[in-house]
C-alpha cells in the first residue's frame, strides 16, 4: 500500500504540470484573438508633427590654441590662470630675457664692426680709383709727348745722314744726331711700358672692389644676426594670438621651459587659449539616421548641469566619414548653438541633442499603428458604419508616435489603432511560416521544430 501511493504522488504532479503548460500556451497563442475584446479606436485628426533625430554630443569651442614659446628660458612672469578672459595681444608670459639682451649686445658690437670695415673698404677703393685716374693721366700725356720727341728726333737723325752723304755736315753732328733719336725712343718705351703697369694697378683695383663686397656680405650677415637675437628676446614675451579664454594652464612661474623651435619634442606647452565667441556640440549620430540629417536644420540641446534649460542649434557640418567604434558606426555632426544663453555651455560637457529632420503644421494625423504595409501599400481600417474597410493610403512623415496622412483619409474619420503590431509579419498580409499557426508542443517543440510527436 505504501509503494502504490509512493508511485502516484509523482504521476499526479505530472499530469497537474501537462494541463498547467496547456492552458499557458493557450492563453498566449489564442488569447489575443479573443473575439470579445474591443478594438482600439482613433479619429483622424489635424495637428503638428516633427521628425526628430536623438543623440548625443559633447560642447566644443570656436578654436582651441595652445600656446607655446620660441624661446627657452625660466618664467618670470604669468599673469593670467584658468578661466581668465584675455584680448589680443595681451601679454601671456615672459621668460628672464638677460641672456637674449646679452646676445643682442654683442650682435650690436659685431654689425658696427663690419660696418667700419665696409666704410674702409669703400674709401681705399675710393682712393684707388683716384690714383689710377691720376697715373693714367699721366701716363697718356708722357707717351704722347714721347712719341712726338721719338718721331722728331729720327727725323732729324735721318736728315743729318742724307746732309753727311753730301758732306754738307759733318760726322759729329749726325752722330749727336742718332743719340738723340736713341733716347728719344728709349724715352717712349718707358712711357709705353708705363702704360702696361697700369693694367697692373687695374686688376689691383678689382682686388679693393671684391674687399668692399666681403664687407658688404659681413654687414648683410651681421644684419641677420642682429635681428635674429632681437627675435629671441622679443621672444621671451609671449602674446595672445587672439580674444579668448585660459581653459588650461600647464607652467608655473620659476620653472624653466623649452623652446618650441629647436625642440625636438615640440617645446612645453604654456597654457591652452579657447574662442568662445562661437559655441558647437558635436553630435554622434548613428548611421541608420544620418539620412535624415542635413545642413541648416535646427536641433534642440540640453544639459544635466541645466535642468528645464533648452539650447536652440544649427547643424552647420556632417561628417563625410564615419566613425567604427565596437561595430557601431557613427558620425559627427557638428552644430553650432545659436541661442542666447550659449555661454551657459562649457566645452567638453556632455548634452542630449534632437535635431529636427522634418516639421510639418495642422496636418493630417493618426497614430503610428493605425496604419499597416500590406506588400508595397499603405493601408488603414476605418471603421464606417459599424463596419471595417481596409483603405489605401499615402502617409508622410512619422515620429514614432503619429503619422502624417497625405491621402486616403479626411478627418474626423475613425480608424482602428493596431497596438504594437505596425508594419509587423503578422499584419503585412504575408504567408506565415510553416508551423507558425499552432502552438508549441509542451513536450519542446516550437514552431517548425523538431521536438513533439514525428
Amino acid at each position: 500500500m505504501w509503494r502504490k501511493k509512493k508511485f502516484l504522488i509523482p504521476a499526479a504532479a505530472l499530469i497537474v504540470a501537462l494541463i498547467g503548460g496547456g492552458v499557458w500556451v493557450s492563453l498566449s497563442w489564442g488569447g489575443a484573438k479573443n473575439p470579445t475584446a474591443k478594438p482600439t479606436l482613433a479619429q483622424v485628426t489635424r495637428g503638428d508633427i516633427r521628425l526628430a533625430v536623438a543623440c548625443t554630443g559633447r560642447v566644443a569651442s570656436n578654436l582651441d590654441v595652445d600656446i607655446k614659446c620660441k624661446a627657452s628660458g625660466e618664467i618670470v612672469k604669468l599673469p593670467f590662470d584658468i578661466s581668465d578672459k584675455v584680448k589680443k595681444d595681451d601679454l601671456l608670459m615672459e621668460l628672464d630675457p638677460v641672456d637674449e639682451q646679452r646676445n643682442f649686445r654683442l650682435a650690436e658690437v659685431g654689425l658696427s664692426a663690419s660696418q667700419a670695415k665696409l666704410i674702409v673698404a669703400q674709401q681705399n677703393l675710393a682712393i684707388a680709383e683716384s690714383t689710377l685716374a691720376t697715373d693714367r693721366k699721366r701716363a697718356e700725356a708722357t707717351l704722347q709727348s714721347a712719341q712726338v720727341s721719338a718721331a722728331d728726333a729720327r727725323a732729324k737723325a735721318d736728315r743729318m745722314k742724307q746732309l753727311l752723304a753730301k758732306q754738307l755736315s759733318s760726322q759729329e753732328e749726325t752722330d749727336t744726331a742718332e743719340t738723340t733719336a736713341a733716347q728719344a725712343e728709349s724715352a717712349l718705351t718707358a712711357a709705353e711700358v708705363a702704360m702696361d703697369v697700369l693694367t697692373t694697378e687695374e686688376q689691383a683695383l678689382e682686388l679693393k672692389r671684391q674687399d668692399v663686397v666681403l664687407a658688404q656680405t659681413q654687414v648683410e650677415s651681421d644684419t641677420i644676426a642682429k635681428t635674429q637675437t632681437e627675435d629671441r628676446l622679443h621672444d621671451t614675451k609671449v602674446v595672445a594670438p587672439m580674444d579668448g579664454v585660459v581653459v588650461a594652464r600647464d607652467v608655473q612661474i620659476g620653472q624653466i621651459i623649452a623652446s618650441a623651435v629647436s625642440n625636438v619634442g615640440g617645446g612645453t606647452t604654456i597654457l591652452t587659449l579657447s574662442d568662445l565667441s562661437h559655441i558647437f556640440v558635436l553630435a554622434s549620430v548613428d548611421e541608420s539616421e544620418i539620412g535624415k540629417v542635413a545642413e541648416d536644420q535646427q536641433a534642440t540641446i540640453t544639459a544635466d548641469a541645466y535642468p528645464g534649460k533648452r539650447f536652440t542649434g544649427k547643424v552647420v557640418r556632417i561628417a563625410t566619414r564615419g566613425v567604427n567604434s565596437s561595430n557601431v558606426v557613427t558620425f559627427e555632426v557638428k552644430i553650432e548653438v545659436i541661442s542666447e544663453n550659449r555661454d551657459l555651455l562649457k566645452p567638453e560637457m556632455t548634452t542630449n541633442v534632437e535635431i529636427v529632420a522634418a516639421e510639418k503644421n495642422d496636418v493630417l494625423t493618426v497614430p503610428a499603428d493605425a496604419v499597416l504595409r500590406k506588400g508595397r501599400k499603405q493601408t488603414a481600417t476605418v471603421v464606417k458604419g459599424g463596419k471595417n474597410e481596409d483603405r489605401t493610403v499615402e502617409v508622410g512623415i512619422t515620429d514614432s508616435t503619429n503619422t502624417e496622412i497625405i491621402s486616403g483619409l479626411t478627418e474626423g474619420e475613425t480608424v482602428v489603432v493596431h497596438k504594437g503590431a505596425a508594419d509587423s509579419r503578422w499584419n503585412a498580409g504575408q504567408q506565415r511560416p510553416q508551423g507558425g499557426n499552432r502552438p508549441p508542443s509542451i513536450m519542446g517543440g516550437g514552431p517548425g521544430g523538431g521536438g513533439g510527436r514525428r
